[in-house]
């Protein structure tokens, strides 16, 4: 029987090896550049592992992280680095690995967790279910350059580096929050700094914006890793900055928001090719979630829910959701299982509407069940976003 526990330092190697196995090694300078981070991970107990016996046959991580939800920071738990050895898949290990995994999220108090799936059916299983997406497009270096001039001359950038995370972290959360924006997380000073300690990472920041770029693999194009702007003027800036290299690089890749201002910047974007990776949501406790989440400042709502949820039992039963003033709250309706045609919801069906997605839409995918046109409006109204995030993990 595989036992779930967690992996201590003694282990560090055996789970490279895992790695390995499961999704390829990690080789040289990415594996000493990761090293810390893992041992840090390993350290503050924030790596499970399947053992059988002595054995390390499975692993997954959580990361403490933020992700913005109409304006607001909400504590979340990453899940990343999900293995299990090949010759152990098909047992059940990862269904398990997930459980406990969201266990541990909750445990640490956040109540929200977030991952991008190798397997959807597994983490569907777990009640996770798709929320947003990461996206990449590609502009010609020489329209972004044209962006330039004009008031976005007078704008002020400066190059930063690893001594310079804690403001561009202040800035980053100051467009987040004044945008509303939906889906972007902050992972903290730390995580910034180790980021811009990447020798081949080119980083400018301005009072309200921010962007950092690198050069692929073969020096054909420049890729944008991140780039947010809380103006007009500072948004051609920073764009004007990296299509300067229009004289190397043709063409720029970028990792951008679905309405990104830049996409309504360019005089013609019409050819747009734009790639999209899904997420997906888990809501590890509901009333917390809620709580922490942004809403609309004009949406004044109230509905009944009754929400399935066998894994985390806390979310499951009556409810009533309460809206008003850009906050809200669920209370606990006993009463509300029994009110004809209340809105009923599975744990994806849960993490989906407060990702945003339609009601309407999940109605017709079996997520959601009964509701009067007036509690399904008003989640519609309360919920509606268009999620992104500018990371991966």
């Amino acid at each position: 029987m595989v036992e779930i526990r967690f992996v201590g330092p003694d282990d560090r190697d055996a789970l490279f090896e895992l790695r390995a196995r499961a999704f390829g090694p990690l080789r040289g300078e990415l594996r000493e550049r990761v090293l810390p981070m893992v041992e840090r991970d390993l350290a503050d107990q924030r790596v499970l592992g399947g053992y059988d016996g002595a054995r390390l046959v499975a692993s997954g991580r959580f990361l403490p992280m933020d992700q913005w939800w109409h304006g607001c920071a909400v504590p979340t738990g990453g899940v990343a680095s999900v293995y299990v050895a090949p010759d152990e898949r098909g047992r059940g290990i990862g269904a398990r690995l997930a459980a406990a995994l969201i266990e541990l999220v909750g445990a640490r108090g956040r109540p929200l967790s977030a991952l991008y799936p190798a397997t959807v059916p597994v983490y569907r299983r777990a009640g996770y279910e798709h929320g947003g997406a990461e996206y990449w497009t590609t502009f010609r270096a020489e329209a972004l350059r044209g962006l330039g001039g004009g008031a976005a001359g007078d704008v002020k950038i400066r190059q930063v580096g690893p001594d310079d995370a804690a403001e561009v972290v202040a800035v980053l959360r100051a467009v987040h929050a004044a945008a509303g924006d939906s889906g972007p997380l902050d992972r903290g000073e730390p995580f910034v700094r180790w980021t811009l300690e990447h020798p081949d990472l080119f980083a400018y920041l301005a009072d309200d914006g921010f962007v950092a770029y690198h050069w692929s693999d073969d020096l054909s194009e420049l890729i944008v890793e991140r780039a947010v702007a809380g103006s007009a003027e500072t948004a051609r800036a920073l764009w004007a900055l990296v299509g300067s290299g229009s004289s190397t690089a043709e063409f720029v890749r970028a990792r951008v928001a679905p309405y990104d201002p830049v996409l309504w910047l360019l005089r013609d974007h019409t050819d747009a090719r734009i790639h999209r990776s899904s997420w997906m949501l888990r809501v590890v406790d509901a009333q917390a979630a809620i709580a922490a989440r942004g809403f609309p400042a004009a949406a004044s709502v109230q509905a009944s829910l009754v929400v399935d949820d066998p894994l985390c039992p806390g979310n499951a039963g009556g409810w009533r959701l309460i809206v008003a003033g850009g906050r809200g709250r669920l209370e606990r309706d006993a009463a509300a299982a029994e009110r004809p045609g209340v809105v009923r919801l599975t744990a994806r069906g849960l993490a989906a509407v407060y990702a945003g997605v339609p009601p309407s839409t999940l109605g017709r995918a079996g997520l959601i069940d009964g509701g009067g046109g007036t509690d399904i409006a008003a989640l519609a109204a309360a919920f509606a976003a268009s999620p992104y995030m500018l990371d991966d993990f």
